[in-house]
């Protein structure tokens, strides 16, 4: 489960975030490239735009839900 403890700091503030657990496995970027992208420098991804409607929150939990490693967080604020 992702921490927010250890969310990673370019990630927009919001509900969704990416935690230092990211293996860069492009996953939420293949399934929602309008809310992640990687953080080249680092190796990983981060929320770079939160979802607002009903769709793109279903967009955005398909890849929360999809992540291999629980690093996608909802903290539902």
């Amino acid at each position: 489960m992702a921490d927010p403890d250890h969310r990673m700091p370019e990630s927009v503030p919001g509900r969704y975030y990416v935690d230092d657990t990211c293996i860069d496995c492009d996953l939420c970027r293949e399934t929602a490239p309008q809310f992640f992208r990687r953080q080249d420098d680092g190796g990983y991804s981060v929320v770079y735009r939160q979802p607002e409607t009903a769709e793109e929150i279903a967009v955005a939990e398909a890849a929360r839900e999809g992540c291999p490693t629980e690093t996608i967080g909802n903290d539902g604020a």
